[in-house]
């Protein structure tokens, strides 16, 4: 048996590959800013930038174009309290944006859910004392929910880590006629250490503390398999393992024991790690761009949040 004959050129090659990066199944996320006029670039993720309000739907209709079928959207707010009262206003950075892009495109839009990007402290819920209390924030997500809702959003994407976000969004927008509203569901987002970038994007590092009391630990495996579970008994439509090159083996696992949609978000240092690699020589970048894809989607990933897409769409088109 010769296995090298299935390897003999490019064309056989492509022929019996297994896993390929599915270009409808990336989706791209996009940085919201209210405080703006222009575009700015986000500092340590080359060519991603943060777009006013003023410029976002034309990015939009740009990504359309070249082949982009999603988005997931991200909000920088003119104004942040302790609450993120911001974040469920209906003439908000996000509700806004949503408006604009579902008027003038056909995209697939969903919308990030959570708090840090709207809170003066930067954390993901309601802060008593110095502890986030889960409850509470609950009844602040399905505002927002329900507020993405009624914007238009195909579907919001709770990433705060508190118990029961699910289940309560979920009521909230059955309850408000939003039955066909989507929730993909951050479900095992882990304590990384790779949201650095991310974090100066969007101005959500904690003003104390960190998120290890609701984020999950990277080392356990198991845990995170029961917030999958619990997220699918609370009505999840799809869940999400983040980061993604580093918990692979939890996307494995998802995928052989969930059927419903698996969907994993390759964040913000994946992406800068990668890009600096390749300003410096050090790797080919439309290589390791394919391969640390291919990897996501060879784990078991229907879907694959990326900082590459735009990328990799242009690419395709040239």
């Amino acid at each position: 048996m010769r296995l090298r004959r299935l390897r003999k050129s490019p064309e056989v090659r492509s022929v019996f590959s297994e896993t390929e990066v599915r270009k409808g199944k990336l989706i791209m996320p996009m940085f919201v800013d209210e405080n703006i006029s222009k575009q700015e670039e986000i500092k340590n993720m080359p060519d991603i930038f943060r777009l006013p309000l003023n410029e976002i739907t034309a990015k939009a209709k740009e990504y359309e174009d070249i082949g982009i079928k999603s988005i997931l959207l991200f909000g920088v707010p003119g104004h942040k309290d302790s609450t993120g009262s911001a974040s469920y206003d209906r003439n908000g950075v996000i509700q806004k944006a949503v408006r604009e892009i579902k008027k003038e495109t056909n995209l697939v839009v969903f919308a990030d859910l959570c708090l840090c990007e709207y809170t003066d402290h930067g954390h993901c819920g309601i802060v008593k004392g110095k502890s986030i209390d889960n409850d509470s924030t609950l009844d602040t997500y399905a505002k927002i929910a329900s507020s993405y809702a009624e914007a238009g959003v195909d579907g919001v994407a709770p990433s705060g880590m508190m118990d029961g976000q699910v289940g309560r969004i979920r009521k909230e927008l059955d309850s408000r006629g939003y039955e066909d509203t989507l929730i993909l569901a951050y479900s095992a987002k882990f304590a990384s250490s790779m949201y650095a970038p991310f974090r100066e994007a969007v101005f959500s590092t904690p003003s104390f503390g960190d998120r290890r009391t609701y984020q999950m630990p990277y080392n356990n495996a198991r845990e995170a398999i029961r917030e999958m579970e619990l997220d699918i008994e609370e009505g999840a439509d799809a869940i999400m393992v983040k980061p993604a090159l580093f918990y692979l083996d939890l996307i494995r696992e998802a995928r052989n024991r969930f059927m419903l949609p698996i969907a994993a978000y390759s964040v913000s240092a994946e992406y800068s790690i990668i890009m600096s690699a390749a300003r410096n020589g050090i790797i080919n970048l439309d290589s390791v761009v394919d391969e640390s894809l291919s990897s996501i989607f060879r784990a078991g990933a229907d879907i694959v949040i990326s900082y590459f897409t735009e990328y990799i769409l242009k690419k395709e088109g040239n």
